[in-house]
């Protein structure tokens, strides 16, 4: 008989040994010397021009002279300033998301009547197809949340009689149906492998149609659906403050990219997707929890400054935590002075901490916030400023809000599908080119040789 666990092995160790001839790296001189940008960026982060828009605006320089001068981050959202937008639901007591995505879809804040009937169609659409979380999201649990999220969003292709028409009111049509769905793909994944993998209690949770979308996310998660007026309006803040950040992020790109061959919406969002799972990208506030928890084991007094920078300093000096070399949540592709994201959150963090007992962790996250950009300074040659991104607090507020981490970047994807969608009926109804930058080949052309030869 067969022996399976000896040809599978067998197998493993030839891949092994073939991977050693994976040995095509691109040197960093060789982008100097073709003048090519790495990372469609350059050598100060700045990005390659790459495409218009009227979705959003990251601003994080001002021009001096004819020279790029590092300033305060800006955030539009239509032309309007995040922090305007924030302040203004935030001093009406209302819940600022749903308006939020209204204004990037349609270019317009919405009055009262159109907040309000978005709001009922957003409810309208939150409800699952029959059985779809029995045959598809409890059919193949999956431990990471993004591919179950992932798989949810392709699968509505088959549920859809109209799934790869393009025009403008049909792919509305399908982006506020997964706008609205989005949670619940995350969370009933999420309780669908806690049951599986953790022998936890499975419930699930109907949403409610008079909740907001951060309330049904509270109320879709815990068994007894309770949580607090400012959990809810924290987590709320998080959704709108993820909710779009230009053109130029990755995952945004790349929705862009996709919808440029005219694929159809499912396949497009799927993509955008794929892309924030990643650990560079959506996945960087789970390293900023984990850190801290790695932090406030060794760091015996939270409050002593030398104790902390000998810590951030292990850290750049690849002995601490994960070895990287990275102090994560700080710093930032584009911002530098500071991300005006992170600056919003924070005025509500210490609120958060103080109901839930944690002002401790707060006064420490708020400690490395000031040390880690002069630590960074001395151990680092760095060409741009370097301040606390979004990630930096959304960690900490998710942990305190008592989501799984399995969960935090799914949550970020709840939010970042409506930029997604504003920039795929952009680039539709733009009727642009197919996206294809040019890469150069530095290969040396070779005479071919015959398999007897060779």
């Amino acid at each position: 008989m067969k022996n399976h666990d000896s040809d599978f092995n067998e197998i493993t160790a030839y891949i092994t040994a073939l991977s050693e001839k994976c040995i095509n790296r691109i040197t960093p001189d060789l982008y100097e010397k073709y003048d090519v940008k790495r990372g469609l960026r350059d050598i100060s982060g700045k990005g390659v021009m790459a495409g218009l828009t009227e979705i959003s605006e990251v601003k994080a320089y001002i021009i001096d002279d004819g020279d790029l001068v590092p300033c305060e981050g800006k955030l539009y959202y239509r032309g309007y300033e995040i922090h305007d937008i924030v302040n203004g639901f935030m001093a009406d007591d209302r819940f600022g998301f749903e308006e939020t995505a209204y204004l990037l879809l349609f270019g317009e804040l919405p009055s009262r009547s159109e907040l309000e009937n978005f709001k009922n169609i957003l409810a309208e659409y939150r409800t699952l197809p029959t059985n779809f979380v029995r045959d598809i999201i409890m059919k193949a649990p999956s431990k990471d949340m993004m591919n179950t999220l992932a798989r949810s969003v392709l699968t509505m292709y088959a549920y859809d009689d109209n799934p790869d028409e393009i025009s403008v009111s049909n792919v509305l049509r399908q982006c506020l149906e997964l706008i609205a769905l989005s949670p619940l793909f995350s969370v009933y994944g999420y309780q669908t492998y806690r049951y599986y993998h953790d022998g936890q209690s499975l419930f699930i949770h109907t949403p409610r149609p008079e909740l907001s979308t951060a309330e049904n996310i509270l109320h879709l998660l815990r068994a007894d659906s309770a949580y607090s007026k400012l959990e809810a309006k924290i987590l709320d803040l998080a959704l709108v403050l993820h909710a779009e950040h230009g053109g130029g992020n990755n995952s945004t790109f790349t929705a862009r990219v996709v919808t440029s061959s005219y694929t159809d919406t499912y396949s497009a969002i799927a993509a955008a997707l794929g892309s924030l799972k990643g650990p560079r990208h959506g996945g960087a506030n789970i390293k900023v929890t984990q850190m801290f928890e790695d932090m406030k084991k060794c760091v015996r007094h939270w409050n002593d400054e030398d104790e902390v920078r000998a810590y951030l300093a292990a850290l750049l000096e690849k002995n601490a935590f994960d070895k990287s070399g990275l102090i994560y949540g700080m710093g930032h592709a584009v911002y530098s002075v500071s991300d005006p994201r992170a600056q919003i959150f924070k005025q509500y963090v210490r609120s958060l901490s103080e109901e839930k007992g944690m002002g401790e962790e707060y006064a420490l996250y708020a400690l490395v916030e000031r040390l880690a950009p002069e630590v960074i300074a001395e151990k680092r040659r760095i060409y741009k400023g370097v301040s606390a991104n979004i990630d930096f607090y959304s960690g900490f507020v998710y942990s305190m809000l008592g989501l799984p981490q399995e969960l935090y970047t799914p949550i970020f994807a709840n939010a970042r599908i409506v930029g997604w969608s504003a920039h795929r009926i952009e680039e539709i109804l733009s009727n642009g080119k197919i996206i294809r930058p040019a890469y150069k080949n530095v290969t040396k052309k070779r005479e071919y040789k015959s398999l007897e030869n060779r």
